[in-house]
């Protein structure tokens, strides 16, 4: 028997359940673990505080392997940063933490990659519920052409939600800190706020279905610097409810906000021409950034390359 949270309970069944219980599938015990903040980095995460437990990890397109080899352990209530040049699979294996790949008919993964202990990649898990308690927010603000109201009850709409939509909205929106800019116009299109608004507004859609973790790949590149720090802000106001994981060529951005920091790198399979991404070192922040382990990885932070 293996002990998970509820947040996974519907990716094996596709059933739900009340969020203080605690039940059995046909081969799973569900256990809900006590709430706490994490404590910071530490070499080893065990038990609640240990979302992810990933061990060589490769994704596939075809016979092509983009990135191999990956191994991570991510905490509860951190940001994780993943940073590299362009082509070595950051934004791959972001998407392989809720089997986005899967809508590629092509992708395959090989290794484990473990939620709560479970195999997200087991046969019996749906993946559209894993994307439901794994949500992602994307490098481009991507708001239905629907008013703001509607957007953020959207995913409660689709999950069956009828009562207490309004309280859903406007907690999601304050999470975001768009609330109080909103307010007044609920009912108006989402297409008309700004960039900076739109995507956070995303992020409220995202947090409406009430998910542990959020993505989010290269949130800020579409944005201004005004609007990249208020998003920044955010992140570092809701990591206290959420485990977030981000992509970013921004290496200060990286420095700012997160709590651990993967660097990614490429080979090059000259026989084939081929590029293939790979972990070089995952640790830190601050480490990483001022006394990293790997010669490549200061080649890259200091501009030697990349």
């Amino acid at each position: 028997m293996v002990n998970v949270t509820p947040s996974v309970q519907d990716a094996l069944k596709g059933t739900r359940v009340d969020e203080d219980a605690t039940t059995a599938t046909d081969d799973i015990a569900i256990t809900v673990p006590t709430a706490a903040a994490s404590s910071g980095p530490q070499d080893e995460p065990s038990g609640d505080d240990l979302v992810f437990d990933v061990s060589e990890l490769s994704v596939f397109y075809g016979d092509f392997r983009a990135v191999r080899d990956v191994n991570m352990k991510i905490r509860r209530n951190e940001i994780t940063a993943m940073i590299g040049p362009s082509g070595c699979g950051k934004s791959t294996v972001l998407r392989s933490f809720n089997r986005m790949n899967d809508l590629i008919p092509t992708a395959r993964v090989a290794g484990n990659l473990l939620y709560r202990g479970v195999d997200l990649y087991d046969e019996r898990v749906d993946p559209v519920e894993v994307r439901r308690r794994i949500g992602m927010v994307f490098q481009k603000p991507n708001p239905f052409p629907k008013s703001i109201y509607d957007n953020v009850a959207y995913g409660p709409r689709v999950a069956g939600r009828k009562k207490g939509l309004d309280e859903v909205v406007e907690s999601s929106l304050r999470k975001a800190a768009l609330w109080d800019e909103v307010k007044d116009r609920l009912q108006d299109s989402a297409i008309g706020l700004s960039g900076g608004q739109q995507q956070r507004l995303s992020i409220a859609r995202a947090i409406a279905v009430d998910p542990e973790v959020l993505l989010m790949d290269e949130p800020c590149s579409a944005l201004d610097p005004i609007a990249t720090a208020r998003i920044e802000e955010l992140m570092a106001e809701i990591k206290a409810e959420y485990t977030i994981l981000i992509v970013t060529h921004n290496m200060q951005q990286a420095a700012r906000v997160s709590d651990r920091t993967a660097f990614f790198s490429v080979e090059l399979d000259e026989a084939n021409d081929r590029r293939t991404g790979l972990l070089v070192e995952y640790t830190d922040t601050a480490k990483l950034f001022s006394n990293p382990d790997d010669q490549r990885t200061e080649n890259y932070i200091t501009g030697r390359f990349g």
